[in-house]
């Protein structure tokens, strides 16, 4: 049955002993100070390896540019949308595909311009002697390194390693990728500067900057880069408006060339100008391409009109002709010109709402103007349909956002829907005036009968000719006005400060941000290798271990041995190690005044070996002969006797051969160097070291020692191994269990524990053995060598201190030494 002290578990809490951790985390500060240089060692090289990333920026903003031009005359309108919108519009625009396209074509920027640096390939954009004028329309080697130096000023020499028989090639043009077939390996050639490179791979010439300075013997190198990747690398540029100007949009661009940077930020604000500029144009230019169409065909009618005045008038006194029928042509050409006037504003929303009904695009509308239509309604709905219509067209390649589209789509059918209404409004009322027109110019028609034969023919071509130059200087008057509209415009886009190098900038790397990353990695990784040490560490550290496992006393705590053998109080009786074992002998004697008087017997176990049982047994043994007490020390560890070595006593007979009969107490006891101390070996290994130790002769061997000595020491076996000595407990007047620093485990301890719980260990102690003081362990306090006869002036006259020279100390002897 079990037994409950079994469970002896559930008395012991299991703290965290932060003071001893801490204490612990000092005594590893090597281990820190090594983990610190190395990380800030790695901080370093980081910082000097990377390159320097600067931000350029540039300050722009957008206002609806009046045109100085623009009056109630000059019915073309240019100026449209909300401001917000707008700029909505120009950011969504800088950061588009199609957009960062355009400005990487046009900048050349999908050929890099590189240089080796210290530790890195750099950007040399701006600084390299000569630029590459590529062939655009056709297929450029993508992706590899192509080598330059300049072998002289008229000559370079050009390699490429290829590492693959395929070479894959880009056509920037078309944004077509095919491949060409290589020899693997390296590449070579020379060429004259401004010379054709024509390869299967490379098509270009290389030429010289304006001002190269010295390049003979540079080199450098040329990649002509993944053009889809850079361009998706410029759409990341950051745009900011300003919180108190909504109008006003910063943009900023980091990277390692500020060279780069600038022309690219002044280039795609350049133009995003112009693509602006062109949109706000486009009225005036679909009004211009409309009337130079309608000029050739009138300027064609002209000159037919002009040769039949000279036709009729040849052979003619005309001005005989022209009397009595000028003042009805006059009249009829003022008619007819009004009459061609209305005429043209119906064949305008004719062909408007035809337009409207039929088509999608309406980026092509001409002005109303053109028509001679005034009503503001229909001019103002026209120019913003066609405004909506090319900003349509221009998000298609800007966004794939289906709601804004829907969006726009809402807007032109509501627009749409409005013209409509307009038109059918206006066209009722130009019916009306058109009426009035026929009816005048029927009665003008009439007079024009009752005139002879010739001044009717002359009143008809003068009236056709007035007609026709009247339409042609009217469309002269409105192109005109369109061309002063369009070359006065500005685009709504304007620089405040244009992208510059003014020699700041400088963003990283963050040397402060990587140092400080060293410092916390640098104490990390070394605290959570002490804290996983500590939490995986099952060996017994302190005397507080010991009194949370159990309630056995600790009778005396043992520090490390400095001597060669195990004889140390011996070989230094004054040292802190004697006086710590002399205090385990007071106790022990403190214990004995309670027992009856006579021989008593000390018996030495620990959990497994190693643990300085037999260590302990020597210098107690010797700490009570050297108080003149007769003493032995019985060699019981039958399986593994070892004890004789310090002695330089052979082990050839023993205790074993007592126990089996075979020798007497004088034949297997031997006299050491230590007076008053004897020593009985274990002898030869038996095979049967429990039954020997269980028969009733180890009895009889306790008994005769008794008569013969003062004190008999029993250096027995591992409890926690065999149980020999759980045998000789009857024997024993106290038990010393002998606990080691790092070696004992815990678990042990708790086992030793619930053997006392149970009677099977009686009056037993604890030696705390190999005790350090070292921060490392956990602790730096709480116990000392013979209490009281401590370090330093105190211990002085009493005790053979052995003086530790600090580490550091000596290196430093060590120089001054040199």
């Amino acid at each position: 049955m079990l037994d409950t002290k079994d469970f002896s578990f559930f008395e012991t809490q299991h703290n965290f002993d932060f003071k001893a951790f801490f204490i612990k985390i000092l005594g590893h500060w090597a281990l820190f100070l090594v983990s610190l240089v190395v990380a800030f060692s790695i901080a370093y090289q980081v910082n000097i390896r990377k390159q320097k990333i600067y931000g350029i920026s540039t300050t722009i903003t957008y206002k609806e540019e009046n045109n100085p031009f623009f009056t109630s005359n000059t019915s073309l309108v240019f100026n449209w949308g909300g401001t917000s919108d707008q700029v909505q519009t120009i950011i969504t625009t800088i950061k588009s595909r199609s957009h960062n396209e355009l400005v990487v074509k046009q900048l050349n920027y999908y050929v890099e311009y590189l240089k080796q640096g210290k530790y890195n390939i750099e950007d040399a954009y701006g600084e390299v002697p000569f630029y590459v004028n590529n062939n655009k329309n056709l297929p450029q080697l993508k992706n590899q390194l192509i080598n330059i130096k300049f072998i002289s000023p008229t000559e370079y020499e050009m390699s490429i390693n290829f590492e693959d028989s395929k070479a894959i090639l880009y056509n920037y043009e078309t944004e077509l990728e095919s491949n060409t077939n290589v020899v693997v390996g390296e590449f070579k050639k020379r060429y004259k500067i401004g010379e054709q490179v024509s390869l299967p791979f490379l098509h270009w010439k290389l030429e010289l900057t304006p001002n190269p300075g010295f390049y003979e013997g540079a080199t450098y190198m040329v990649r002509f880069a993944d053009f889809n990747q850079l361009v998706a690398k410029y759409q990341d540029i950051d745009v900011d408006t300003d919180t108190k100007a909504g109008s006003i949009l910063k943009l900023n661009l980091q990277g390692t060339n500020k060279a780069r940077m600038v022309d690219f930020l002044n280039g795609t604000i350049t133009i995003l100008m112009n693509r602006q500029l062109q949109l706000k144009n486009q009225f005036a230019t679909n009004t211009i391409s409309f009337i130079d169409s309608t000029l050739v065909a009138m300027e064609g009618q002209l000159k037919d009109t002009e040769n039949q005045l000279k036709d009729f008038s040849r052979d003619k006194n005309i001005f005989e002709v022209e009397a009595g029928g000028g003042e009805i042509t006059s009249q009829l050409t003022e008619l007819d010109v009004e009459k061609d006037m209305i005429n043209r504003k119906l064949n305008y929303y004719n062909s408007l709402k035809s337009y409207l009904i039929n088509s999608v695009d309406f980026s092509k509308l001409p002005a109303p103007s053109v028509a001679g239509i005034d009503d503001p309604n229909i001019i103002a709905n026209v120019s913003k349909l066609t405004l909506l219509s090319a900003e349509r067209s221009e998000m298609a390649y800007t966004l794939k956002n289906e709601k804004k589209f829907k969006d726009f789509d809402v807007q032109m059918e509501a627009l749409k829907s409005v013209l409509l209404e307009n038109i059918s409004s206006a066209k009722n009322s130009i019916q009306y005036d058109l009426g009035v027109v026929n009816r005048k110019i029927g009665k003008a028609e009439t007079s024009i009968r009752r005139l002879p034969g010739q001044q009717q023919e002359l009143v008809k071509i003068n009236r056709k000719y007035d007609l026709n130059k009247n339409i042609y200087n009217t469309f002269l008057e409105k192109r005109s006005e369109a061309d002063i509209v369009r070359a006065a415009n500005l685009s709504d886009v304007q620089f405040i400060d244009a992208a510059k190098d003014t020699g700041g900038g400088l963003l990283g790397p963050k040397t402060s941000v990587n140092y400080v990353l060293a410092l916390f990695l640098g104490l990390l990784i070394p605290l959570i290798f002490v804290f996983v040490r500590t939490i995986l560490d099952n060996t017994i550290k302190n005397t507080g271990d010991i009194a949370r496992l159990t309630k056995i006393p600790v009778i005396g705590v043992v520090g490390k041995k400095h001597t060669v053998s195990n004889l140390a109080v011996f070989e230094k009786p004054k040292s802190p190690l004697a006086e710590s074992f002399r205090a385990i002998r007071s106790s022990l004697q403190f214990l004995y005044k309670k027992q009856q008087a006579g021989t008593k017997v000390l018996m030495l176990t620990s959990s497994v070996g190693g643990e300085g049982k037999t260590f302990c047994s020597m210098n107690i043994a010797t700490v009570f002969a050297l108080s003149e007490k007769k003493t032995v020390i019985v060699g019981l560890d039958l399986r593994k006797p070892k004890i004789f070595e310090d002695f330089k006593i052979e082990n050839t007979i023993g205790a074993v051969n007592y126990l089996i009969g075979q020798k007497s107490i004088e034949e297997i006891t031997q006299k050491t160097q230590i007076p008053f101390l004897d020593f009985i070996p274990a002898g030869p290994i038996p095979p049967n070291p429990s039954e020997l130790i269980m028969g009733e002769s180890m009895g009889e061997m306790i008994n005769d020692l008794k008569q013969r000595y003062d004190y008999i020491i029993l250096d027995t076996p591992p409890v926690g191994l065999v149980s020999d000595a759980l045998e000789l407990t009857q024997f024993c007047d106290a038990t010393l269990y002998v606990v080691r620093q790092n070696v004992t485990k815990k678990d042990m301890l708790t086992l030793v524990n619930n053997k006392h719980k149970r009677g099977e260990l009686n009056n037993i102690s604890i030696v705390f053995n190999g005790f350090e003081i070292k921060a490392k362990y956990g602790y730096g306090y709480g116990y000392g060598y013979g209490y009281g006869y401590g370090y330093g002036n105190y211990g002085e006259g009493y005790l053979e201190v052995d003086q530790v020279k600090n580490p550091i100390k000596k290196i430093i002897d060590k120089i001054l030494k040199k």
